[in-house]
């Protein structure tokens, strides 16, 4: 069973089998081989070629023309078990439709492919990805003509047209027959985006810095992607994890700290001045600083917001999820700068890059964009704008990290994360419970603020915070916290446990 973006799980029937094909706050993740089937994907491929069409017709007749002589779509897909076998078969349903399709010549990044859509004048895009979840799963992110996630209305539609099948066979053309017919072509994404991301970041600081970088791709699609571009930009590159392995050899592609040993050791023999890592499709960031301390996404986004600003003399909004840092509020205050709140998902955080300049909107799973760059998370991208920082101000982020949070209008911030496995349950029963039984106090701290906008979250007195909310992804519970000591960031965890438990116990089954 697959969680969908409302926090419960359940099923759509096709035919006489029952799956369960929900587009949660990412795309449509499952298990291989159980639900995640080229059966179920040339479905999903068929409904998606179905409102591409549809889209192409209704713009045709709102303009009193076509906006290009053929709809098009451009399909990437990573490293995983099948994940080139499943994007052929994706090409081969869309082709069948009458679509053009622009497919990668060979695993390539999420944000890669995204920019690949706006590059080519694509109508989406299909990424055959389960980003950072274990190896056994893959999935379907859906993205925009403008390269960012498709909406969750365009999500629904494409689920509501998976019903309307009632299992009918989706339309197929053999691939190698569509390529004779011109209706799928093989592409390099990586030219394009290249030059698009000297646009953002200053390679001549970084190549005059002559560093020395370690890279761990943890055998995703960065891996043949962030080593290339910092290489293009002078640096000594030391790759770890690069090669081609399915099945990510049993490791969760995740880039946090304890999914990444290999690179914090490498990092503790001082011979690199920065470690950066990827995850399963390369739209999320991890950092290791020179003495092989991990540097979360967290501070990740307040080193580059402080940069962008102070070195760069940019503006704009930041845009950050309901579980990412107060220092980020911190720094909007400083600058004068807006700042806006989302729910999880880059979705959201896309809303706002298209309706006004975002100069920095991130999640703290490490999905981050900024000011000029496609409405997508990207962790090369962010990896690069890393080393400008590291090479520019000549100091280790780990020494730029001390000394922001030095400032007395910052100050130190704590995080932490429990992800707790958890039986089905709906979302809204679970906060409507956490609310109605709010704590006036939480580790010794009055509570000053509760919001129900994701998840259920405690703002206390002090600026810290703890909140509770159900994995959009996973069959998980995510309990978040961060303080100004890590002895509050556990202790407020250790509620937030006891709260969740507490509340799930008196809950019905889905």
């Amino acid at each position: 069973m697959q969680r969908d973006g409302g926090g419960f799980y359940s099923f759509i029937t096709t035919g006489n089998s029952s799956m369960s094909i929900h587009f949660g706050t990412d795309g449509w993740r499952a298990v291989i081989s159980e639900e995640f089937t080229f059966e179920n994907v040339r479905k999903v491929a068929q409904a998606i070629a179905e409102k591409t069409l549809a889209d192409y017709a209704a713009q045709s007749r709102t303009n009193g023309a076509a906006p290009h002589p053929h709809p098009s779509l451009v399909v990437g897909f990573d490293t995983r078990f099948l994940s080139d076998r499943y994007a052929m078969a994706v090409a081969e349903v869309l082709a069948a439709n009458g679509i053009h399709v622009w497919l990668t010549i060979g695993d390539s990044p999420t944000p890669v492919t995204s920019h690949a859509i706006v590059d080519k004048h694509a109508d989406g895009g299909v990424m055959i990805t389960a980003s950072h979840n274990p190896p056994r799963y893959n999935g379907i992110k859906l993205k925009a003509a403008f390269g960012g996630s498709a909406s969750p209305a365009a999500c629904k539609e494409v689920e509501r047209r998976i019903l309307a099948a009632h299992g009918a066979p989706p339309q197929r053309l053999d691939f190698e027959d569509a390529l004779t017919q011109g209706l799928i072509t093989r592409f390099d994404p990586f030219p394009a985006y290249a030059t698009h991301v000297r646009t953002l970041v200053n390679f001549d600081a970084i190549a005059a810095a002559n560093l020395s970088v370690a890279v761990d791709a943890m055998y995703g699609a960065g891996r043949l992607y962030l080593a290339r571009l910092l290489r293009e930009a002078g640096c000594q590159v030391h790759e770890l994890r690069n090669e081609m392995n399915p099945g990510f050899n049993g490791i969760h592609p995740e880039p946090i700290a304890r999914h990444l040993e290999p690179l914090i050791e490498t990092m503790r023999t001082g011979d690199y001045h920065l470690g950066l890592a990827t995850d399963g499709d390369a739209d999320r960031i991890g950092a290791v600083d020179v003495t092989g301390q991990f540097v979360d996404p967290h501070c990740i986004m307040a080193l580059v917001l402080e940069h962008l600003v102070s070195q760069r003399n940019l503006r704009g909004s930041v845009v950050k999820t309901v579980s990412t840092t107060q220092m980020l509020n911190r720094l909007a205050a400083r600058y004068g700068l807006n700042i806006y709140e989302t729910p999880v998902g880059f979705n959201h955080i896309t809303d706002h890059m298209l309706r006004e300049p975002v100069l920095i909107g991130g999640e703290e799973s490490g999905g981050i964009s900024v000011l000029g760059h496609i409405p997508e998370g990207d962790g090369l991208l962010m990896g690069l704008l890393l080393a400008e920082i590291v090479a520019t101000q000549h100091k280790s982020l780990g020494v730029l990290l001390d000394e922001l949070m030095a400032a007395a209008d910052v100050g130190v911030f704590r995080y932490a994360r429990i992800d707790q496995p958890v039986r089905p349950f709906k979302k809204a029963d679970l906060v409507d419970g956490l609310m109605a039984n709010a704590p006036h106090v939480l580790a010794d701290e009055p509570i000053a603020h509760i919001s129900d906008h994701d998840g259920v979250k405690y703002i206390l007195a002090d600026n810290s915070w703890l909140l509770i909310r159900p994995s959009g992804t996973e069959p998980v519970l995510r309990i978040y916290a961060e303080a100004r000591t890590d002895a509050q960031v556990k202790a407020l965890l250790k509620a937030g446990v006891a709260l969740a438990e507490a509340q799930i116990s008196a809950l019905a089954p889905a």
